[in-house]
């Protein structure tokens, strides 16, 4: 039976519970997303086995889920971006958000989500219990996707796909 952490709205550990209870019943937990780039500035989307419990069929970021019991974020970030893409990459955080969402089975997404990003250039190697399909794409065709096919796509990656779109700019003006 997989936990996850619950959490307040600064973060802090207050309990454990399991996870699919703490969907139905709506509470705040840890969780991550972990945003992966190319070379060429693409970004590594994954479409949901459609055999998840939830959102299944739906495209998102390469990878989330939530840390263990006494496991970092960071540790568990990289943990699942090997279990569920067969990448091993460094991660840095860029920023964390909290977010509620309604979800299509009647379960509910509350969670204080940290979200990291890396750089990838080789091979992909996704497990298909959990990846139905993967592709790199744009950042650009990614913004247009999200902006005129918003149903296509996660409700964690609508909120942080801007955040990040925003953090990728930046960061190119920077250079």
């Amino acid at each position: 039976m997989e936990q996850v952490i619950l959490v307040d709205e600064r973060d802090n550990e207050i309990g454990f519970m399991e996870k699919i209870e703490a969907h139905q019943r709506a509470l705040l937990h840890r969780a991550f997303s972990v945003f992966i780039f190319n070379s060429k500035g693409d970004m590594l989307l994954h479409q949901r086995s459609l055999k998840k419990y939830h959102c299944g069929g739906l495209w998102t970021n390469a990878c989330c889920s939530h840390p263990r019991e006494k496991e970092l974020t960071i540790d568990a970030a990289r943990r699942r971006l090997k279990e569920e893409m067969g990448i091993e990459t460094s991660l840095e955080k860029v920023f964390d958000f909290t977010y509620k969402a309604a979800l299509d089975n009647g379960l509910t997404e509350h969670e204080f989500d940290h979200v990291f990003v890396g750089y990838h250039d080789g091979e992909v190697d996704p497990d298909y219990n959990e990846v139905e399909e993967f592709t790199w794409a744009p950042m650009n065709r990614i913004l247009e996707s999200v902006t005129n096919r918003s149903h296509f796509y996660t409700p964690w990656f609508l909120i942080a796909f801007p955040k990040v779109n925003e953090w990728w700019k930046a960061k190119a003006q920077a250079k």
